[in-house]
């Protein structure tokens, strides 16, 4: 993938919708499960998308990777229609970090950080390389770790592999999709600090799925609040806070501590 400049648009959705096929107790009628989705994500920027389940979130990341195809409008990734990519390719120059890291159980820690640069026949000695600094990279010592299995290895530990598997080939966009919502809550707040200074060192185009409003206020340069399948707001976390809609008024309601600096 090409590298944009910072503040270009890496991601376009451009009145985007996609719907699913009828069940037997609808004939006819397509279920829309995203409609009319307008947004940029760009260079560098942490776009969150917070919603409820079923709010339209892991539809738009499959979007983005084209894992889905949009039933209308356009998805472009660095300035390019999604459906225009060639699909391996595309999904190669994105990392994808899901929900319980999604290892391969009988590859070991090295071999699931390595799958993207073999697929893409990286020599073995930069593989290797590559290998030991993105574990370091993520809190985990190479020696002690790189011959673990994924069963040998915590909850959080595992997200850590699953990190650096996504980081592997040095993609510039991450789609990250609920990546901590399994984890305990200690560890969870650890792995969002960490995540958190990760993303301002790597400066990576990340657009990260939560329904945590503390996770997303934490995270994100920006907010994008899905309500039942549409946008309902897009804002930067300060600036989120005060926003009238009901939806995010219900988002912020259940915060149960001051945010520092929001009222500056």
């Amino acid at each position: 993938m090409n590298n944009l400049a910072p503040g270009s648009p890496a991601i376009e959705f451009r009145n985007v919708s996609y719907s699913v096929a009828p069940d037997t107790r609808a004939a006819g009628k397509n279920f829309p499960i995203i409609s009319d989705i307008t947004f940029s994500v760009h260079a560098g920027e942490t776009l969150v998308l917070l919603g409820r389940s079923g709010s339209g979130k892991t539809t738009i990341l499959k979007l983005i990777n084209r894992l889905l195809i949009p039933g209308g409008g356009d998805v472009l990734v660095q300035g390019r229609r999604t459906t225009d990519s060639n699909p391996i390719q595309l999904r190669r120059g994105i990392g994808y970090v899901i929900q319980e890291a999604g290892l391969f159980p009988h590859f070991t820690v090295a071999e699931n950080v390595a799958l993207v640069p073999t697929l893409d026949n990286w020599p073995a000695a930069k593989i290797s390389a590559r290998v030991d600094e993105l574990l370091h990279l993520v809190g985990l010592d190479p020696a002690e770790f790189a011959g673990r299995y994924p069963r040998q290895l915590s909850g959080g530990q595992r997200q850590r592999v699953g990190v650096a598997r996504a980081l592997a080939a040095d993609p510039a966009i991450m789609l990250m999709d609920e990546p901590f919502g399994a984890l305990d809550p200690v560890t969870r707040a650890e792995l969002q600090r960490e995540f958190s200074a990760l993303a301002h060192r790597l400066k990576k185009t990340i657009v990260f799925v939560t329904h945590d409003i503390r996770e997303a206020l934490l995270l994100a340069s920006r907010i994008v609040l899905l309500e039942a399948g549409k946008m309902v707001a897009d804002a930067a976390p300060r600036d989120f806070l005060h926003l009238p809609h009901p939806e995010v008024r219900a988002f912020t309601s259940s915060i149960s501590f001051e945010i520092p600096g929001a009222h500056s």
